[in-house]
């Protein structure tokens, strides 16, 4: 069982900008190993610190069976356009188009405390963003058209409530 319950749409923490990290401590890097745990079991590919309730920029990854750990991270270049079909753990079984830059540079600390900086594109890239987003507060729906929002929370009310969904647009269209 995941060591934590990762946190949904609705939940209040998702909208916070989250605390700079001061100390990289044991406590920490257990804290990224249950994160870690826990994105393996939902399953996803990242998992920010927020989205399991823990204020802290702080996000986990991992997209070549090599788990890291990012911390305090800010992107200081980004260039090109690339849009791809994504999702989001914390508004599950939903996914839109987003166009997000296509290359990035990131930097910030890893769990020894050393800054690293990383040069991303596509699918790295997006995924980078996407964590760093819930740092800020920030969800997919934000990204979204007025009309796909409108939809989307049209949705997430129903699911709230125990009521049936059709499913969205890009399911019925047999989107992967």
């Amino acid at each position: 069982m995941a060591p934590y319950t990762i946190r949904v749409f609705g939940d209040p923490v998702l909208k916070q900008r989250a605390t700079e990290i001061d100390n990289i401590d044991g406590a920490l890097v257990r804290l990224a190993d249950d994160m870690l745990e826990t994105m393996y079991d939902a399953p996803g590919l990242g998992l920010a610190a927020p989205q399991v309730g823990v204020q802290k920029r702080l996000f986990v990854y991992d997209i070549d069976d090599e788990p890291r750990a990012l911390i305090n991270p800010v992107i200081t270049e980004s260039s090109g356009e690339w849009s791809y079909l994504e999702g989001c753990l914390s508004v599950p079984n939903l996914h839109w188009e987003i166009v997000r830059p296509k290359e990035i540079l990131i930097t910030g600390y890893d769990l020894d405390g050393n800054e690293v900086s990383l040069e991303a594109d596509e699918l790295l890239a997006r995924l980078f963003q996407h964590e760093l987003d819930h740092l800020d507060g920030v969800l997919l729906l934000q990204h979204l058209e007025p009309d796909q929002q409108k939809e989307a929370r049209r949705i997430l009310r129903q699911r709230a409530l125990g009521l049936p969904v059709d499913p969205p647009p890009s399911e019925r269209a047999g989107a992967l």
